[in-house]
């Protein structure tokens, strides 16, 4: 950025003069002090070393230097100044040339303006660094002064109980006046010349603590202040010695006070300026300067457009002071705009003058300040684009003015361009600038692997050009377009007339260009080993490494420009960059050549060779290769030249093919090595003297000889054939003799050396190297290559020649014929695997491994077995192998050494628990044979041990074989658990034993009756030898009693047949807290099962004792709310009284009840009851029982019916006749139902099998009849074997819902693929409730996510599965919304009517219920269009209608309802959807719907809809 002037780019902050800290003006002392006859003053004080306001303005001098500096990049909006220490009575410049009181004052002009003939812009000029200079050097925005405010020096009295000296006093305080008066008189002056310029004037005292302490100090300060003209807000501030972090912290506070008065003056300014841009903007162009001498020529004035340019600079500097960037941004946005429409008129700014080359300067200037502002923002794109638009433009206006890319200007000029951004992105990335990842979008690929089109690319925007690099990239711009200009400067020296023509032809001669050059590469090079993260990064990197080295090069500094080309070369040799090494290689040839470096020719030359592009080239550098060698000696006689082409393109394309990929101990392996020249380039020139092929460890070199063809037509033959035989081991005494080949090649041609080699101990043979030796004159130039190695245009495939006459490959498929592996003979060893499938859970199952050695050599044998992970869940395995046990890998178990026809058995156990599956065990069977093994080696460490250098003399081989072995459950469990509430009664609420440890209260849990159902699920007989639980009480639960604590020795001892079963019974006392038990936590079982049994073998033998472990199931106790218990004998004796007791409890966790009891009395009962017939219990409290008593005498034998008792909730009922809380037990109030419990079938039941940890005992609900059929019957039946297999959506039903038979309906219209899974509702499973918490059916679990409801389950069917129709809802979105009305009329209005219908009990509530029922489907009546609902489709309407409408029966039968009395249709409307064929495959057989809804009949269901409907609540 040293091409612009410094004042241009800078960032732009409110500037502050700080006058005053100047130590030499402050005086320390004062001697003017009157003294005090009565006291003795202290002399007079002695400059110090360290005198406290010498160092306080030292450092305040350091500190306010180190706020902010000028800088280009700054862009943190603090609230800090520039600030500029000056002297006290610095004088401001002047505004105009003649004094404010000339009376041309008015009509005079600024020294820097254009209308100025003594200013540098007259009389056109634009703007100069030096008004930006004037604003940030000459003119602050805010004036801070520096003063000592006068101390009189201190008193020292000679005793405390002196009083003051009045004269002395009144003399110090006039005198402290007077000098007040003349810094105020100071302060007033400064104040002046501030405010002529409209600049904040702030004043900081200095004085010392003890002045901070003195009581007149206010009042001293108010008397300056008003002396001296302050205004009042930060005018003002009083500064004593302190630490440098305070005087830190004083700098801070100082910037934030001031800055608000530094804004306002900058404003100030720009509002002037834009009243002079609008009135210049009115004015006539043509301005006649005052001045100016009558008659004289005027000069050309500043144009409208020049004025602009100018009042927008300057309110965007403006702007930029008070750090509104985007104000700035905008006036910057318009001069620039000006400034093109000037530069597109060379009438405005004709080329080549003094104002264009100062507006092309301001131009490039307010493009960078425009970028900066840009990237401050983080809108890199437009600040690319910008610079971008500004180079293009301008490189059109140069070719108008003469000055294209032919001209040296032109490239001088985008060097400096590029150079600029890349020094702005340098400097923000120092700051907090970071540049956008430029990551194109994913390329598509097509079907052959091949990326797209290169236009493609083009259009996705991935254009370099376009997107924001880092600096490095611009730098590397900058020093091409300098080579260019380099380039175009030699082009003009050298014409005869445009050297001296061309303008600025003798400062260009003056600048070192490739210094510049190498300055702007070697800048770009250190950021883009910065920024090095890409591959095509780092090749770039290298290539401006390579033009470094060519640029030193034409510097002719040859010895650094090797040194480049060393490093950059092993780069581009490893990575195949050809294309570019073979410049670089050219150039670091030329340097050899100028530094006289023989070797370094010769290596260069022959690498070239391997690089050359045709004929001619290699030829050539042929020719250049004999010259040198002829011409020269090598530096070191008698030792070769070593040329290492490893990485780089080798002289001869090589391929070795093997016949065979192996072979065995003793064979011969045939092999052919052909040695090739690529089509490109002629090689016969090349002096070969011999080539040498050197085998792996032991064998011979095989040394090719150069001997000419004598025959011509064999000499000219593109495949030439050399048999060298048999490779020679080492191990004989007479080495091989050369054999002699033509080692000359043409385009193509290719040597082909045919052989074979063989061994007589196990490894990998192949050819290690192949030395091609070059000899001419004094010199032997070694040149190795690699066998398998081409050239980058050759192509490498392993053929084998079959004929030379004619030519025949033939081509080989292995994808590595370059060596072959020496095996020995395989061992014959035979292995067997002995077992009785399958294996048993618990069980060491036995697995007999029988090795026998098939082979003439002694075999030692070891065995590695290793068991895989099962992916069965939940399940655990290990194996057991010669006492060693693992989950994973034994290694290493010996069966010793085996003679032939010998065998050997071991036995591996395998042991599985948790869950049944197959098992997998992999067999490794290894076997050795030494070659001098002995009787005595069995106890000796097995010889896969043996170091690698011993491999030679181990012949060892290796079997795998996997065994795969199913394993099943020897037994299998099956719990059923009947929770029995207790009858002890609850203790009473204050009751403090309850919270005592010991105390073991089951009043709340009752008790689990557990009856354990044991069934041998083996396929084979097992022998049972013992059954025990295992008691592991807990806190919760603890086992009162168990079946088998009688002595059960032999009891089970017997032989199982599979399907045999044995049980157990336990019971289990629980005693939860009532907490737990409304949080739903689970009671883990306090116990386990213990089983010992034995396998029972074919034979009639018995297997290992194994033991299977069956936890006790976890237990749930049910939230009970409101509950009575009826406790009631189960026989009685004619007309004597049997007691009957009546337990209500209140277990809800925080309501009340309010509980009336009815006694339903009949004559036709068989009892004469004496007690309370109709009666209101107490109020019962959370956690409360009330008991009630009755006699009864039976007056009939038989079997006989207890007297019905009712026991109503009325907490929220009130009698019709009554107000709340008038008690009144002779009206029949109506509340909620309580359900009675008869104890004697208190049983609430649920089932668990192979319970374990996870496994969770539910209990059912009160009362639910334990004969209901459990799954589907009849047609529906069919149904669910149809949808039995497994299927993305899993749909969870229960048979006998009308809610879950809607959607049922809707996926057989559909005919959607699903797995029907029957849910039972009162014994849910695990896995259901996990994915639906609520436990509610229908629903359905699609890609592992569960939904219910059934009419969100309908419509999501239609949502989920478009593809399936019918379509059950319009498309229309009128009419889908007009069905959704009547869907919510049938669950709102339909279905509540028709259970209240089937539930109610008395003539009145069924009367209601059935007329209700009849208007509610009257009106849906009135709405069928047809057959259906919306006409000839069926759909969700009736769908939704279809459940009830089948079970229409039970209404008519029990409750009197006729569907003829609905009208509209509605009979006719009914057959046709009980008909309907998916309605009818998806119900059940009325026999058993009958059992389910005889307990709706009775009023006594238990289901949630049941319950609401006699709440009077929504179905839920």
């Amino acid at each position: 950025m040293n091409s612009y002037p410094a004042e241009l780019l800078v960032q732009l902050a409110p500037v502050m003069f700080v006058a005053g800290l100047d130590p030499a003006v402050l005086p320390t002392s004062t001697s003017n002090t009157p003294q005090s006859p009565g006291q003795s003053q202290s002399p007079p004080p002695t400059p110090t070393k360290h005198d406290p306001f010498q160092s306080l303005i030292a450092r305040l001098r350091d500190v306010l230097q180190s706020q902010r500096k000028a800088a280009i990049w700054a862009p943190e909006r603090t609230r800090s100044f520039q600030m500029i220490l000056v002297d006290r009575n610095v004088r401001f410049p002047p505004r105009k040339l003649v004094s404010p009181e000339d009376p041309a004052y008015s009509t005079a002009h600024s020294p820097l303006s254009p209308l100025t003939p003594s200013s540098p812009l007259y009389p056109d000029g634009l703007i100069a660094p030096i008004w930006i200079r004037k604003h940030t050097a000459l003119l602050p925005s805010v004036f801070v002064l520096f003063l000592r405010l006068f101390e009189p020096p201190p008193v020292h009295t000679r005793s405390p109980l002196d009083t003051p000296d009045p004269d002395y006093e009144r003399e110090k305080a006039e005198e402290e006046r007077r000098r007040d008066a003349e810094l105020s008189a100071e302060v007033a002056a400064r104040k002046k010349t501030t405010n002529e310029r409209g600049i904040k004037l702030t004043v900081v005292l200095l004085a010392s603590r003890r002045m901070l302490d003195d009581p007149s100090l206010d009042s001293r300060l108010t008397f300056i202040r008003r002396q001296s003209g302050l205004d009042s807000r930060a005018a003002l501030f009083v500064l004593s010695p302190v630490s440098t972090s305070e005087l830190h912290d004083f700098a801070r506070s100082l910037q934030d006070a001031l800055y608000e008065p530094a804004v306002e003056y900058y404003t100030l300014h720009s509002k002037r300026v834009r009243r002079k841009r609008n009135r210049h903007s009115q004015a006539v162009s043509s301005y006649n300067s005052p001045l100016a001498p009558v008659g004289a020529a005027s000069a050309r004035p500043l144009r409208p457009e020049g004025w602009t340019v100018r009042y927008e600079y300057k309110m965007a500097c403006f702007a930029e002071f008070r750090g509104e960037d985007e104000v700035a941004l905008k006036h910057y946005q318009d001069a620039y705009t000006k400034l093109m429409i000037m530069f597109g008129s060379t009438a405005i700014l004709p080329p080549r003058t003094k104002r264009w080359a100062e507006a092309k300067v301001l131009a490039d200037a307010i493009n960078a300040k425009i970028s900066k502002l840009y990237l401050y923002n983080r809108e890199h794109s437009l600040a690319l684009s910008h610079h971008n638009s500004h180079m293009r433009r301008f490189a059109d206006f140069s070719r108008g003015w003469g000055i294209g890319e032919e001209t040296f200007e032109y490239w001088s000029w985008m060097a400096r361009q590029h150079r600029v951004l890349a020094e702005l992105l340098e400097q923000g990335s120092q700051s907090s600038l970071t540049f956008p990842t430029n990551t194109p979008p994913s390329r598509s690929m097509s079907p052959a692997g091949t990326s797209v089109e290169l236009d493609t690319v083009r259009a996705l925007g991935l254009n370099p050009s376009h997107a924001l690099q880092h600096p490095g990239h611009y730098y590397y711009m900058a020093a091409r377009c300098t080579e260019s200009r380099r380039e175009r400067f030699l082009a003009s020296e050298g014409t005869s007339q445009g050297a001296s023509a061309a303008p600025g032809y003798t400062n260009e001669k003056k600048v070192d260009h490739l210094s510049l050059i190498l300055e702007l590469y070697t800048k770009s090079y250190e950021v883009f080993k910065k920024y090095n993260s890409t591959t095509s990064q780092g090749r770039l990197t290298l290539w401006i490494a390579y033009r470094i080295a060519h640029t030193y090069y034409e510097s002719e500094k040859f010895d650094v420009a090797i040194r480049f080309f060393e490093r950059i070369a092993k780069t581009y040799r490893r990575e195949k960059w050809n294309d570019m090494l073979r410049p670089l290689l050219s150039t670091w040839y030329s340097c050899a050549q100028k530094l006289g470096d023989v070797e370094l020719m010769v290596t260069l030359l022959v690498e070239m060779i391997g690089h050359a592009q045709d004929h001619d080239e290699s030829k050539s550098l042929q020719d250049d290769l004999l010259a040198v060698l002829n011409s020269s000696v090598p530096s070191s006689a008698g030792e070769p030249l070593v040329v290492d082409l490893k990485e780089s393109e080798p002289l001869l394309d090589t391929i070795l093919v093997f016949w065979t990929p192996e072979v065995r101990v003793g064979e011969e392996a045939a092999f052919q090595l052909s040695l090739a020249a690529p089509t490109s380039i002629d090689l016969s020139a090349l002096p070969v003297a011999s080539v040498t092929i050197t085998f792996s460890n032991g064998y011979y070199p095989v040394v090719l000889r150069h001997s000419p063809s004598t025959d011509d037509e064999a000499a000219y033959q593109n495949v030439r054939l050399v048999k060298i035989g048999k490779v020679t081991s080492e191990d004989e005494d007479e080495e091989p003799e050369e054999i002699g080949a033509d080692l000359r090649w043409r385009p193509g041609e290719r040597l082909v050396v045919s052989g074979s080699i063989s061994s007589a101990a196990p490894g990998p043979l192949t050819v290690v190297s192949i030395g091609v030796v070059l000899a001419q004159s004094d010199w032997v130039i070694e040149i190795p290559h690699e066998p398998g190695v081409s050239h980058g245009i050759s192509t490498l495939v392993p053929r084998w020649l079959t004929s030379i006459h004619p030519i025949r490959f033939l081509q080989r498929g292995r994808n590595d014929c370059s060596s072959v592996v020496v095996r020995h003979h395989p061992h014959e060893l035979a292995a067997s695997f002995s077992h009785q499938a399958p294996a048993l859970l618990d069980e060491e199952y036995p697995i007999i491994i029988d090795v026998t050695n098939m082979d003439e050599r002694h075999l030692d044998i070891a065995v590695d077995v290793l068991l895989q992970p099962t992916e069965v869940d939940e399940a655990s395995q290990y194996i057991i192998f010669d006492d060693q046990r693992s989950s994973g890998l034994i290694k290493g178990i010996r069966f010793g050494m085996i003679a032939p026809g010998v065998s050997a058995t071991k036995t591996l156990y395998l042991v599985g628990s948790g869950a049944p599956g197959d098992r997998m065990i992999d067999v490794s069977i290894q076997s050795t044979s030494v070659q001098a093994v002995t009787k005595d080696d069995d106890n000796a460490e097995h010889p896969r041990s043996s170091t690698s250098s011993a491999h030679a003399a181990v012949d060892a081989c290796e079997k795998l074989q996997t065994i795969v072995i199913p394993m099943s459950r020897a037994l299998s469990v099956t719990y059923d658990v009947a929770y029995k509430r207790s009858k002890n009664a609850m203790p009473p609420l204050a009751d403090l034993s309850t919270v005592e440890d010991d105390v073991w209260d089951d009043s709340y849990g009752g008790v689990a009756i557990i009856a354990a159902r044991i069934e041998c699920s083996a396929p084979c007989a097992l022998l049972i030898e013992s059954l025990k639980l295992r008691r592991q009480d807990n806190s919760l639960a603890k086992v009162l009693d168990s079946s088998s604590d009688e002595e059960s020795d032999g009891i089970f001892l017997d032989e199982y047949l599979p399907g045999d079963e044995f049980c157990d019974v336990s019971r289990i006392s629980l005693s939860p807290q009532e907490e737990q038990v409304l949080a739903e936590e689970k009671i883990p079982g306090p116990g386990d099962y213990e089983v010992v049994w034995r396998r029972v073998l074919p034979g009639g033998g018995r297997g290992r004792q194994s033991t299977t472990r069956f936890a006790l199931p976890t237990l749930m106790l049910p939230r009970d709310g409101l509950i009575a218990l009826l406790d009631v004998p189960s026989t009685a004796k004619l007309h004597v009284p049997t007691p009957v007791q009546l337990t209500v409890r209140n277990r809800h966790p925080f309501r009340s009840a309010n509980v009336t009891i009815t006694l339903d009395l009949d004559p036709s009962d068989a009892f004469i009851v004496a007690g309370l017939r109709n009666g209101r219990l107490p109020i019962l409290l959370p956690g409360s029982e009330e008991r009630l008593s009755w006699n009864l005498i039976p007056v009939e034998c038989g079997h006989v019916k207890v007297p019905r008792i009712k026991v109503m909730d009325v907490r929220h009922a009130t009698p019709p006749s009554q107000g709340a809380g008038v008690p009144n037990t002779d009206v029949d109030v109506e509340g909620e139902v309580i359900m009675v419990v008869d104890v004697r079938a208190d049983w609430r039941t649920t089932s668990a099998q192979n319970a374990g940890e996870n496994s969770v005992a539910i209990t059912q609900q009160d009362g639910v009849n334990e004969n209901i059929h459990p799954t589907a019957t009849g047609n529906a039946a069919k149904t669910v074997a149809e949808h039995e297999a497994k299927q993305d959506l899993v749909f969870y039903s229960g048979w006998f819902c009308p809610f879950n038979q809607r959607v049922w309906i809707s996926l057989e219209e559909k005919g959607i693929p699903y797995q029907y899974k029957e849910v039972n509702p009162y014994k849910k499973e695990k896995h259901f409730l996990d994915i639906n918490p609520k436990g509610l059916v229908p629903a359905i679990e699609y890609q592992g996510k569960a939904l219910y409801e059934s009419v969100i389950l309908c419509e999501f069917l239609e949502d989920a599965y478009p593809d399936y129709k019918p379509h059950l809802l319009p498309t229309d979105p009128f009419e889908r919304a007009h069905a959704r009305l009547w869907i919510d009329h049938t669950t709102k209005a339909i279905i509540p009517a028709w259970h209240r219908l089937l539930q109610g009990q008395t003539k009145e509530q069924q009367d209601a219920a059935r007329q209700e029922l009849y208007v509610a489907q009257g009106k849906l009546a009135q709405q069928v269009k047809g057959p259906y609902f919306a006409g000839e489709e069926f759909g969700l309407v009736d769908v939704a209608n279809a459940p009830w409408v089948a079970r229409e029966y039970i209404l008519a039968e029990h409750r009197g309802y006729d569907n003829a009395q609905v009208g509209n249709g509605w009979s006719e409307y009914v057959e046709r959807l009980a008909t309907r064929e998916s309605v009818a495959k998806t119900t059940s057989e009325v026999d058993k719907l009958q059992v389910i809804y005889d307990r709706y009949l009775r009023d006594e269901a238990q289901s949630e809809a049941a319950k609401a409907i006699r709440a009077g609540r929504v179905i839920p």
